[in-house]
């Protein structure tokens, strides 16, 4: 008997944060751009694409199409046809990654480290940018990516495919995250009543 997934959630039951704000995610990129190259570019790659830890650690070279601005990253829970899917991130990072890992061959891994080795320095880096908590790890990060693109207005259907989710529903999790536009009627509702009291 197939076990039911477990839902994916933007806070915990005991209501901590599971995800990276806008605040936290500037503090990280800003902590990770000054890392040895190795443990920069890796961030910059789950910063970019929003991909799973274990899918980064899978990137070979033949899955940088720099010219395109994409990578092509394998989603490893998936095993069916649409098992590959491709995600815009700057030129730059990838022009980054051939340079520094140049020397790999086309089906060789970017990245030679076990996930557990490459999930602490991604918290470690987490550390130095102050970021505590549940959200504080690669999981957080990957969830901000998902929260990020709902504040810029990105189509549900377009974070689905970048985020690799087999259901539309699991992507609609991060319309729940409160945005500039939700804030800005706040403010508007804050107003009319701050003008209501003093009239």
């Amino acid at each position: 008997m197939k076990r039911p997934t477990s839902r994916m959630r933007l806070y915990s039951k005991d209501g901590n944060r599971l995800y990276l704000n806008q605040h936290e995610r500037e503090c990280f990129l800003q902590v990770a751009q000054q890392q040895e190259p190795h443990i920069k570019l890796l961030c910059l790659v789950l910063f970019y694409s929003g991909c799973r830890l274990s899918e980064a650690l899978n990137l070979r070279m033949q899955d940088i199409q720099l010219h395109e601005g994409l990578l092509s990253i394998q989603s490893l829970k998936k095993r069916n046809d649409d098992h590959v899917r491709e995600v815009p991130v700057p030129k730059s990072l990838l022009q980054d990654i051939q340079s520094h890992c140049h020397h790999c061959s086309a089906h060789e891994t970017l990245w030679h480290r076990h996930r557990s080795t490459a999930w602490r320095q991604i918290k470690q880096v987490m550390k130095q940018a102050n970021i505590t908590g549940l959200q504080a790890s690669p999981k957080g990060l990957r969830h901000s990516f998902g929260v990020t693109c709902m504040l810029f207005n990105i189509s549900l259907s377009l974070v689905q495919k970048w985020m690799g989710h087999a259901d539309l529903k699991t992507t609609a999790i991060y319309s729940q995250a409160v945005g500039e536009e939700e804030r800005q009627m706040a403010q508007r509702l804050w107003q009319r009543d701050t003008e209501s009291s003093t009239s």
